[in-house]
This record gives structure tokens, sequence and C-alpha cells, in this order.
């Protein structure tokens, strides 16, 4: 039996495809898109054609940090300028790549539980959180 607390490989893809489907509709640059479990490990990753190389390392470090925190990665970027120390020491001593920069958001199902995170690269911090968020919600998800 599925348990509804958690991602699966199905829902993570659906994720993936459909943010994907929005880039190319909205013209955007070709992206990486990383899919993380609440834990922070990776369900899904995908970089489209054109992408370049480091797409999927920044992608994950988006969503690790997001899922890691407990918030989008612009709520990250915006208190990193608060406390920079902080955000230096973390990135530096976590074994997971975590990068504080717009362009991943939590998952969340319609109880508000966390089920990880999303995130992009590829574009502006705007457009990977706004490709992010339009592969959330058509998977029936809610963000945050």
């Amino acid at each position: 039996m599925l348990n509804m607390n958690q991602l699966n490989l199905d829902q993570a893809t659906q994720i993936i495809t459909a943010a994907l489907a929005h880039s190319k509709d909205e013209g955007f640059p070709p992206m990486g898109i990383a899919v993380v479990d609440a834990a922070g490990q990776i369900k899904a990753f995908l970089r489209e054609d054109g992408a370049t190389a480091l797409r999927f390392d920044i992608a994950m470090g988006k969503a690790v940090a997001a899922v890691g925190m407990g918030c989008s990665s612009r709520a990250l970027t915006e208190l990193q300028t608060k406390i920079p120390v902080f955000f230096t020491s973390l990135a530096s001593s976590t074994p997971q790549h975590f990068i504080p920069q717009t362009g991943a958001v939590l998952i969340k199902d319609t109880n508000g539980a966390i089920l990880g995170a999303v995130g992009a690269s590829g574009g502006t911090g705007d457009q990977d959180e706004e490709i992010c968020i339009a592969g959330i919600a058509a998977a029936g998800y809610t963000h945050a």
C-alpha cells in the first residue's frame, strides 16, 4: 500500500514533466530540475538538451536547502543577507549540496505535510521558481 505522506517516483516525474512543459511554454532557457524527498534524497532529475553541466548540482542544492531548512529557497536567499556567516558555515558543513538561492520550493500534501522539494536551474531565480510551482500544482500538491 502506498504511503500518501511520501513522494514516489511517479509523482516526482509528474512534477518534473509539468515544470519542463511550463518552461517550454514560457520560452525559458534549457533547465535542470531535481525533486528530493523529505530527507533531501534525490527522487528524480532531468536535464534538458542544451542545459549546461552544473544544472544538476545547482537544482539539487536549491532543493536540498529548501527541504533542509523547511522553507522556500527564496526565503533562504532573503535570510542569508541577515546572517551570512550561518549560511556559509552551513553550506560548508553539510555533506549535501546546499544552495540558498531562489529557485526551489517545498512540496506539500493537502494536509500541509512536507513531502519534499523541487529545485530548478537554468533561468533566472524567478523563472526557476515559477516552473517548480507550476510542476507542483500540476501534480495536485501545494507549495511553500
